[in-house]
């Protein structure tokens, strides 16, 4: 080929040629599939928008009413749970394609659900953050109930009223705040729990049937004083024990009752010739007359022959009464009634 034609043919193959590159980058690419017509993500209308589309719209107009914290109103308070304590998140773009890949509606699954028109929107939350921040709220609402009590003075008596206690339900409050969450989004998140009433285990009523009958015993004004119902009612004058064997002091109760008890003599120097044995009641070396109302281990109350002795240091620990005193007693004490010595 002569050289002039080579040139010309390169020349009118460049010309063909280099258009073509143009071409086919300007090529369009496969467009971006669209919602259906109709459908709704949380309520929102997203049909007929690309995923990217639907992702921006959703993020735009719900993504800070769904970030909203939720707010607890309980015993005349008010708690907050933001969104970073529960670990709450909305993923608009999943939500966006919850639309995009629903099923058309009327559609019916295996299970026999029909397919609406609304998906619902994509939120995530922490289940354990949850429960953990309505444990801590319960525990700072409850209220343990207050049991009725008494503060036994040797002349009177101080009672202390029971209170009710409140109790917040944990898993309660914990199962509302996730279905606010799961549920559809409102204008507001606030939640409103009642707590539960928990009654002492004793009430005033309780403390008086368990204390009707409580007895005090002075050992500076040698004094013995009889509360019925939390009031005195009667004072007695009594001996108490002498230097060496004082009565003992503290809180008590009537161990066992006795008329014309019998009287184990303390085997000590004190008791001489008697010492170790045994004097039946009644005897005129008994000197537990009448009756005996056992407070702790040999001590006891009980009537005495020697009523010279009343209001004096006298005895070896016991606690000497007038016989007459000692027998209206007997009757108005069961076992078990508390009896205070100090």
């Amino acid at each position: 080929m002569r050289p002039h034609r080579a040139a010309l043919l390169g020349a009118v193959l460049g010309a063909v040629l280099v258009p073509a590159a143009p071409a086919l980058a300007a090529a369009p690419g496969p467009a971006e599939a669209r919602i259906m017509p109709g459908m709704t993500a949380g309520g929102i209308p997203v049909g007929n928008l690309t995923v990217t589309e639907a992702a921006a719209r959703l993020e735009q107009l719900v993504g800070d009413k769904a970030r909203r914290d939720v707010v607890l109103k309980t015993a005349g308070r008010t708690f907050r749970l933001d969104a970073e304590t529960a670990k709450l998140e909305f993923d608009a773009l999943t939500s966006a394609k919850r639309a995009l890949y629903a099923p058309r509606p009327g559609t019916v699954d295996s299970e026999g659900n029909v397919a609406g028109t609304d998906v619902p929107l994509k939120l995530t939350y922490s289940t354990l953050a949850i429960r953990d921040w309505a444990r801590k709220t319960s525990n700072e609402v409850s209220r343990r109930p207050r049991n009725a009590s008494l503060r036994i003075g040797l002349k009177k008596i101080r009672v202390r009223g029971s209170r009710k206690g409140r109790k917040l339900d944990a898993s309660g409050t914990e199962r509302i705040v996730k279905e606010v969450l799961d549920g559809p989004l409102s204008e507001t998140r606030v939640l409103k729990q009642s707590v539960s009433s928990v009654k002492p285990d004793i009430d005033y009523k309780k403390l008086r049937s368990q204390n009707r009958t409580i007895v005090t015993v002075s050992k500076r004004d040698f004094k013995l004083r009889l509360f019925k119902d939390f009031k005195v009612v009667r004072t007695y004058g009594v001996a108490t024990g002498k230097p060496g064997y004082a009565t003992p002091s503290g809180s008590f109760r009537i161990q066992s009752k006795q008329v014309n008890p019998v009287w184990s003599v303390p085997n000590s120097p004190w008791a001489g010739e008697l010492a170790g044995s045994r004097v039946a009641g009644g005897s005129a070396q008994n000197p537990l007359k009448a009756r005996w109302m056992g407070v702790s281990g040999p001590v006891g109350i009980h009537g005495t022959g020697q009523e010279y002795s009343i209001g004096s240091r006298a005895s070896h620990g016991c606690i000497r009464m007038r016989v007459a005193d000692v027998i209206a007693l007997y009757k108005r004490v069961s076992v078990g009634t508390p009896i205070v010595i100090r």
